[in-house]
């Protein structure tokens, strides 16, 4: 089930009816419950089972955790969490990859290894419930957090539906405790998250799918070899594509929650306004950044250990951010091309420390930002080498005799979408959602609301599935 579907509308409205009434907290929760495994299971029900496995699994593990005191107890319990959480992530997502890349290895060797026909099928928001998931016990193996009291309050968290398939990644310690006390939502946070839910789907179903999509597959799933312009402008498209569709679905799950009375965490934080790529990471796929912070650099050594450790862990956390995304090389490549933007970074940061730019510099910086972005956004979209190749060779005006690509109505679209895009996140860069909204006429806000409402509503039929649900 998605959010850009007449279901989801019909689902929502009773998920939202079951949580006004009279009923006990235990019930209502109960009720969230059982809603979410719903959500799940219109995908695949079989996948449930995954979802119960990760929750008892690690609700044991980390109860373990916490009784045992010997170190040696406490690792073991870790590690089983660790192990089965990452197992299955491996088996599902990567067992295709892994078994393609040793017939390859094998080959190379000289031996002639065919591996049998892959029937593995990827469990949806695998990638995202099973981060949500590990936190739980390393924080509790950490001693940052304790197991949470209630069995039900923690498998709500595991399972609820605005966030369940693609995020954000929530910490338990950020929602298990809303689950603990009555939640429901006041008139205003009602209307507030309505309407961020129409934001969302406005980005994803009218921008991302109706505006941007097809001009991405033109260049990126064509079989013509793009030129200059037509390599920038649908490369540009999937950045606004991309943004849009992830962006668009955290968004409308914060909507979705607030509408319940629940608050999530915001994912993105206008990040096409970054200057540099440390601000990039700190506004694009926030939880995500977070995580892998917490979890991955910092215990890897983070910048405690000098230099060489420093872009060591930061290149280690860069690679496996883009291996997290898909099991392809064209993604590693991704993450290490933004773990090279980092490391570059810092040393330009250390040599030029009492540096201060001036607005011009600033500009600069960040349009300089924008564009190495996009760079790497060519090995994010494009299924094959050969296809990035193709594309970066138009971005650098290698491909000198290609013929034109895009129609004149596409190029003009494009411009105008990605460039009010970012003119927009440059001036919420300071500011908040929340904030901009409660300073704008209720009028101009209602008239705003009436149109991306109307243009979801016309665009609908036409949406595809979210991007990030592949991860």
């Amino acid at each position: 089930m998605i959010f850009n579907s007449l279901i989801f509308v019909v689902f929502f409205a009773i998920v939202l009816f079951l949580h006004a009434m009279p009923f006990p907290w235990r019930v209502k929760k109960i009720n969230l419950l059982i809603a979410s495994y719903i959500f799940y299971a219109a995908w695949n029900p079989p996948f449930v089972i995954l979802l119960w496995l990760s929750t008892v699994v690690d609700w044991f593990a980390a109860r373990g955790l916490a009784r045992a005191e010997e170190p040696w107890k406490r690792r073991v319990w870790m590690l089983l969490s660790v192990v089965v959480s990452l197992g299955l992530l491996c088996y599902f997502k990567y067992g295709h990859f892994l078994i393609e890349n040793f017939a390859h290895l094998a080959s190379l060797a000289g031996f002639q290894y065919t591996p049998p026909q892959s029937s593995i099928v990827l469990p949806i928001g695998i990638s995202f419930y099973t981060f949500a998931t590990m936190s739980y016990t390393l924080d509790i193996y950490l001693r940052r957090a304790t197991p949470a009291r209630s069995f039900l309050d923690y498998a709500l968290f595991v399972t609820f539906f605005p966030h369940l398939v693609a995020g954000p990644i929530m910490r338990p310690t950020e929602l298990v405790p809303q689950f603990e006390v009555p939640h429901k939502a006041t008139p205003d946070q009602l209307r507030f998250g309505l309407a961020l839910m129409t934001l969302g789907l406005f980005e994803k179903a009218v921008l991302a799918d109706g505006f941007l999509g097809p001009v991405v597959d033109q260049i990126y799933n064509g079989k013509a070899i793009p030129g200059f312009i037509d390599s920038w402008v649908g490369t540009l498209a999937f950045s606004g594509q991309i943004f849009c569709d992830f962006a668009g679905y955290s968004i409308a799950a914060v909507g979705a929650a607030l509408c319940l009375g629940f608050a999530l965490s915001d994912n993105f934080r206008f990040p096409y306004a970054a200057v540099g790529l440390t601000d990039f990471w700190r506004r694009w796929h926030i939880t995500l950044s977070a995580w892998l912070r917490d979890y991955v650099y910092i215990p890897l050594g983070g910048n405690r250990h000098g230099n060489v450790r420093t872009y060591f862990s930061l290149m280690a956390t860069m690679l496996i951010g883009g291996l997290w995304h898909g099991a392809s090389w064209t993604f590693v490549v991704w993450g290490g091309l933004h773990g090279l933007y980092l490391a570059i970074e810092r040393m330009l940061r250390k040599q030029f420390s009492g540096y201060r730019p001036g607005r011009a510099a600033t500009a600069a910086l960040g349009l300089l930002t924008f564009l190495l972005v996009n760079i790497a956004w060519v090995f994010f979209r494009a299924k094959t080498f050969h296809e990035a190749i193709l594309v970066l060779g138009g971005m650098f005006g290698r491909n000198t005799h290609a013929q034109p690509v895009l129609a004149g109505v596409y190029l003009l679209t494009t411009t105008a979408i990605i460039s009010g895009l970012v003119l927009a996140h440059c001036f919420m860069r300071s500011q908040t959602l929340e904030a901009a909204i409660a300073r704008a006429h209720p009028v101009a806000l209602t008239a705003l609301w009436t149109i991306m409402a109307f243009a979801v509503v016309i665009q609908h039929g036409e949406s595809n599935g979210f991007i990030y649900f592949q991860f």
